[in-house]
């Protein structure tokens, strides 16, 4: 990854935002800036210089990182007070419009700017450095693709115990486990197994239910490495499954399948909502369609584009979206199937590649 020249592509962004400087407080787009990976930063970003703020906890990580991921930065050590740093060296650096992410600032924090702290114009901007991070690069991909690769295989070795009749929290843990063996630095988010009726509810917490002969049990999970995340869902049947669990089955599986091969770069991402929606809407199963089809995942697990019926973005070669359809029946159960792609200019490439067929044995 070429960290060290995401910040000449965001200078470049600064004036068609109103600003000749800003402020990122934001911990992922700061990593994304720096490659800085602690719990306490904050970035200037003017026309010559970036300068980085934090505290002593992270006086060696912090220029040991940075200088690793090839930024050219000033790194101040602080013991207090790095909004007044940041705002002295945007003084210095005789910026006069001064932008502030909109979505990660509190209005007090922004009173305080506006009172105390700078004498210019304040400017808030929207997504700067989330536009950045939209298109991955090689390594971005790389890394996300290992991730997956690490989920796919934990899967493969977890599945078969779902037949010993463990409890949704004990198969979680089992898989979450495994995903560390195999060198994820942790998991993405909370895994999620729902068996049974408790399958109708997309983001059921595991707990103390034991998983039984004919229930269908949801696997939402995902491993992260150096940052990146995966994302995948995959529904398992344990042993022989009704008529109608089989046909929730079927319609997932080709609703998904249509939403990926709607995937590619130019198409607007509420289409391949759209092709997911409507096997769904012919089933007879609209109404328990009950989320969004997917979303961008990268250094966040959640994050643009949104591929949803009210979406307006566009895809391009390089995002990485999740397509996740589903059908949850309170009482009996859910049903659905996910993949991470990363989109391609004539198609895409799926990431997440652990076999969509649903028996546990």
């Amino acid at each position: 990854m070429d960290v060290g020249a995401r910040v000449h592509r965001l200078r470049a962004a600064l004036d068609g935002a109103g600003c000749d400087g800003l402020v990122v407080g934001e911990l992922t787009n700061i990593r994304y800036l720096t490659g800085f990976t602690g719990s306490a930063g904050l970035v200037l970003v003017s026309a010559d210089e970036l300068v980085f703020v934090s505290d002593g906890r992270y006086r060696d990580q912090a220029a040991e990182e940075i200088a690793s991921a090839g930024v050219d930065a000033r790194v101040e050590i602080v013991a207090a007070d790095p909004d007044r740093v940041i705002a002295d060296a945007a003084s210095a650096a005789g910026i006069t419009r001064l932008g502030l992410e909109a979505e990660s600032v509190t209005w007090s924090r922004q009173q305080r700017w506006a009172g105390e702290l700078f004498d210019g114009e304040l400017v808030a901007t929207r997504a700067l450095v989330e536009t950045l991070r939209l298109v991955k690069d090689a390594g971005e991909a790389a890394r996300i693709r290992s991730a997956c690769a690490i989920a796919d295989e934990a899967l493969e070795r977890c599945r078969g115990a779902l037949l010993d009749g463990p409890t949704e929290a004990e198969f979680a843990q089992h898989l979450d486990t495994t995903m560390k063996s195999l060198g994820a630095a942790d998991v993405s988010f909370e895994t999620i197994v729902a068996s049974g009726p408790n399958g109708a509810k997309p983001h059921h917490h595991p707990g103390a239910r034991a998983i039984v002969e004919g229930d269908l049990v949801v696997i939402d999970f995902g491993a992260l490495v150096d940052g990146y995340h995966s994302d995948m869902t995959r529904t398992l049947a344990v042993g022989a499954v009704d008529e109608q669990r089989r046909r929730m089955l079927d319609v997932v599986l080709d609703s998904q399948q249509q939403g990926v091969e709607a995937v590619r770069s130019g198409r607007p991402a509420a289409e391949v909502d759209a092709a997911c929606r409507s096997v769904i809407d012919d089933a007879g199963w609209g109404e328990a369609f009950l989320h969004s089809t997917g979303h961008g995942v990268g250094l966040d697990i959640h994050e643009e584009p949104r591929v949803s019926t009210r979406s307006t973005a566009t895809l391009v070669a390089g995002h990485v979206v999740t397509v996740e359809p589903g059908v949850y029946l309170p009482g009996i159960g859910g049903v659905r199937i996910e993949d991470t792609v990363l989109v391609t200019d004539d198609g895409c490439d799926r990431l997440t590649l652990a076999p969509k067929e649903p028996s546990a044995g």
